[in-house]
């Protein structure tokens, strides 16, 4: 596979997620979930890519190309998917949003940083380790730790509640909204406008129902 030309417009947002139907609806899927709604929003259709072990969609915004990537190697393998979409775009790791759920935020609450560890997230780590960096931009989806009695694995593993699955469409929609925003705006700014929103059992994300 030779190299694409290099576009430093070119963008690429990855979710992270494990794929086929049995954990389609889970918790760890959310990073898959936000990639889908942007595809569905730009009604821009997934292809496979089995050499990258990828599905990959595009659409244009504001002149730049974005890639929208979901890894297919399973959560721990992610980075050899993303290490490989990037390299045959040319795509430098400040130049992509990785979208991941993460366990030790409540549910309900985004937050973006500019770069950093994985904080025990195994497909983050496997991103880091593939592209030898840290400095790439995530967004992070908070999906809290369960009931106390319920081990952490079972939770992101299990099946959305009616109610959760309602509440995490609304958490899907926002993030996909930070992500746009990011596109725009870039990091600094989405923190700002979104780090510490909140989206609540019945909450739309408008400035008057959400809690910063």
């Amino acid at each position: 596979m030779s190299p694409a030309r290099r576009s430093d417009e070119t963008r690429m947002i990855v979710g992270l997620g494990n794929p086929g139907p049995r954990y389609a609806n889970t918790p760890h899927n959310v990073g898959f979930l936000v990639v889908d709604e942007l595809a569905a929003r730009h009604s821009c259709p997934w292809r496979t890519r089995a050499r990258m072990a990828a599905r990959i969609a595009s659409f244009a915004h504001e002149g730049r190309r974005v890639l929208l990537v979901q890894p297919q190697t399973f959560m721990n393998e992610s980075g050899a998917a993303v290490a490989a979409a990037a390299a045959y775009w040319n795509i430098a790791p400040n130049r992509m949003l990785v979208v991941l759920d993460d366990a030790d935020l409540d549910m309900g609450r985004l937050r973006m940083r500019p770069e950093g560890g994985s904080g025990g997230h195994r497909g983050l780590a496997s991103v880091i380790g593939r592209l030898g960096s840290q400095a790439f931009p995530r967004l992070r989806i908070g999906i809290g730790r369960g009931r106390r009695e319920e081990a952490l694995v079972d939770h992101v593993l299990a099946p959305l509640t009616e109610q959760d699955g309602r509440r995490m469409r609304r958490m899907v929609g926002l993030a996909a909204e930070a992500a746009m925003f990011f596109l725009s705006n870039g990091t600094a700014s989405t923190m700002n406008a979104y780090n510490g929103v909140i989206i609540g059992q019945e909450d739309h994300h408008d400035h008057t129902e959400t809690t910063r």
